[in-house]
């Protein structure tokens, strides 16, 4: 028996429900039945699945215990031959080091759960799937051999009778069947949802490179923008890491030798971090140095407000929205242009170099807002032409009016893809279940730092329809965080993207009682 998607299983099941409890012929209750046994049970072996999540404890166990003998050489200072700056430096790299095996701990722990609560609900949702067959077997032995082609034609009391009471075993046995299924899909969701993040949080081995030592990687993968938590501030993000250190072995030696310098003389840790970013973004290291030339001195506050279009103050138990300017104004769009508003401000998150033109101008120097204000309108025009977006009024007074999907796909291969690595596709959401089964590619993206395009629809009482485009820039937990072109984030359920409602990081036009959906995600494929 072939395996089967869970979200596929769950929508199949879910349609032979209604089948089932409709079927008005003996033939087409046998029909159904024989259909929803061809279904595959839930898959997977709880016992290897335990297997594992016990071997992770253990891991959890040994990384506790490093963090606790760094802990000890924190506690117990440096060795005196170690002072002044190197004392400070040895300082941080031992911290780092700590918080490294922290996150490791923690990394090994959460996905030792994961996969524990996973191993229960296959367990569970197996024994369950096996009484629905059971019942639909039943069901299927009452029914006998299938009606001729007259015998079809006519049912008398007694054939009524029987096709009812064995319609009614079986709809019985295909609840239960969906049920297993539903929980079977949920759990293979949730961990690879989990699994997903904290692979993603195992981030200082995702920075190698040749000459880079042990603690170069703690510190570079340690560093976040000041105020604000640390964990949800993080300059490096996972696919960072990976694609800076790549960068880093495919220099040449003279090259890689004007690069440690640049990395040496960096005054603070976020400058470093900040150059390797530059890096990861693909480019050149000649735009690398010019560059470190505009930020080099700048302190920690400085580099948030120029290179960090978004800083995260509310965690993602916060309710309401997050406002994200720079200087008090506003990383907003201008009129209709939400698309390429949105996609201006994701490439901002993966690109220092490009939020620096944006905030900084030409030179870096140019902090007036209303400056910033002019830049970052120009560049959502230039992205709305670039799309071939739609426009409205008059020759003397045309203005943006909104872009088709063939836009918002070109531009975002065009602006984002250099500096992720990825290329995007427009992937329509139909319902509840296709935004489900979408759900861990989202969360796979945001966690290795890779922002995702969405777009929500809403009809209004004359049936016009009207559309806006948001981006999915992080996730914890079972909470996405949404970057609203509007100049807001907010964190919002698993459950409510689901469901379609996305109102609060939108307002209650796009609510789901306002027939507001998830109409498209745009999933970047390697």
């Amino acid at each position: 028996m072939a395996t089967e998607d869970t979200t596929d299983r769950r929508k199949r099941l879910d349609g032979l429900r209604g089948r089932i409890s409709s079927a008005g012929s003996k033939n087409d209750l046998i029909d159904a039945i024989d259909d929803a046994l061809s279904v595959s049970p839930p898959q997977g072996d709880h016992a290897t699945l335990e297997t594992l999540a016990k071997r992770y404890r253990g891991q959890a166990d040994d990384a506790t215990r490093l963090r606790e003998r760094v802990d000890k050489v924190a506690g117990k200072g440096l060795p005196e031959v170690w002072v002044g700056e190197t004392s400070v430096l040895a300082s941080g790299v031992v911290s780092a080091a700590g918080r490294d095996a922290q996150r490791m701990a923690d990394a090994f722990e959460g996905g030792g759960k994961a996969l524990l609560v996973l191993a229960d609900a296959v367990k569970a949702a197996r024994t369950q799937a096996q009484g629905g067959r059971a019942k639909l077997n039943e069901a299927r032995t009452m029914l006998g051999g299938r009606d001729g082609f007259f015998d079809d034609w006519y049912e008398d009391d007694d054939e009524e009778s029987a096709r009812l009471k064995a319609r009614s075993v079986a709809s019985e046995g295909i609840d239960t069947l969906h049920k297993a299924a539903v929980a079977a899909d949920d759990a293979a969701r949730a961990a690879a949802r989990d699994l997903n993040k904290w692979a993603s949080e195992a981030r200082a081995g995702k920075l190698g490179g040749d000459g880079l030592t042990a603690a170069d990687r703690l510190a570079l993968a340690d560093t976040s923008n000041v105020g604000g938590d640390p964990e949800l501030n993080e300059i490096l993000t996972a696919n960072d890491l990976e694609r800076s250190g790549r960068a880093m072995r495919n220099l040449s030696p003279a090259d890689r030798a004007r690069m440690d310098r640049l990395l040496a003389g960096a005054s603070t840790p976020q400058e470093k971090a900040y150059l390797m970013k530059a890096l990861a973004s693909g480019y050149s290291l000649d735009e690398v140095e010019t560059f470190d030339g505009k930020i080099h001195g700048k302190d920690a506050v400085w580099l948030r407000e120029h290179l960090a279009p978004v800083s995260t103050n509310n965690g993602p138990t916060a309710t309401g929205q997050e406002t994200q300017d720079f200087d008090g104004k506003l990383w907003d769009q201008d009129g209709e242009t939400c698309v390429p508003s949105s996609t201006v401000t994701a490439r901002a998150l993966v690109d220092p170099v490009y939020a620096l033109e944006l905030t900084g101008g030409p030179d870096g120097t140019d902090d007036d807002p209303e400056h910033f204000r002019k830049r970052l309108t120009d560049e959502q025009l230039r992205l709305h032409e670039e799309g071939d977006g739609d426009n409205a009024g008059w020759w003397w007074d045309e203005h943006p009016n909104g872009m088709d999907k063939d836009g918002q796909v070109e531009i975002s291969n065009d602006e984002l893809s250099p500096h992720t690595g990825d290329h995007y596709e427009a992937q329509n959401m139909d319902g509840r279940d296709d935004r489900r089964k979408v759900l861990p590619d989202i969360e796979k993206s945001v966690a290795e730092g890779k922002p995702v395009p969405i777009n929500i629809e809403r009809y209004d009482d004359n049936g016009d329809r009207h559309g806006h485009s948001m981006m999915i820039i992080g996730q914890e937990g079972d909470r996405l965080q949404i970057y609203n072109p509007w100049g807001v984030t907010t964190w919002v359920s698993e459950a409510d993207f689901v469901s379609g409602d996305l109102s609060a990081a939108a307002d209650d036009r796009y609510s789901a009682a306002h027939k507001g959906n998830v109409d498209t995600v745009y999933i970047q494929q390697n």
